[in-house]
């Protein structure tokens, strides 16, 4: 599989909620990281035992029902690029959920290794309000 193949395949185990194969396309030691996130909201998760952990209950939280995306390959053989909308439905509340993302993600020997995930905490705060653990790092 291609790292274009790879990102292409994360996002579709995004809309199917299977969080658990998602995390499994990271190597072992692989990283996420939330560049943009604020005050004591989770800045990196490291190692796909704590991506598990880390991920586990996302779809208990977002119900992510489209994502409309566009994938670029970069001059880097190992790193694309992924703008995507992601729309679906807060579960607490049922209200929509709207939210622009932009991935830069690292894929080595099939495996993504670093996932930097841009998206704008505020908005998921104006999105569903205060709700701690969403605002707190997560994103779609």
């Amino acid at each position: 599989m291609t790292p274009t193949d790879t990102v292409e395949h994360a996002l579709d185990l995004l809309i199917a909620h299977d969080m658990r194969a998602f995390v499994e396309l990271f190597a072992p030691d692989g990283v996420m990281e939330f560049p943009l996130a604020t005050g004591d909201a989770t800045s990196e998760v490291r190692g796909r035992s704590a991506l598990h952990e880390y991920l586990d209950d996302y779809a208990s939280i977002l119900d992510i029902r489209s994502l409309d995306r566009i994938v670029h390959v970069t001059t880097d053989p190992e790193v694309v690029i992924a703008e995507f909308t992601a729309d679906g439905v807060v579960v607490a509340t049922d209200l929509p959920y709207r939210m622009v993302y932009i991935a830069v993600i690292t894929v080595r020997d099939g495996a993504i290794v670093r996932y930097r995930d841009y998206w704008n905490p505020a908005a998921v705060v104006d999105i569903v309000g205060a709700d701690a653990q969403l605002a707190g790092g997560r994103s779609a």
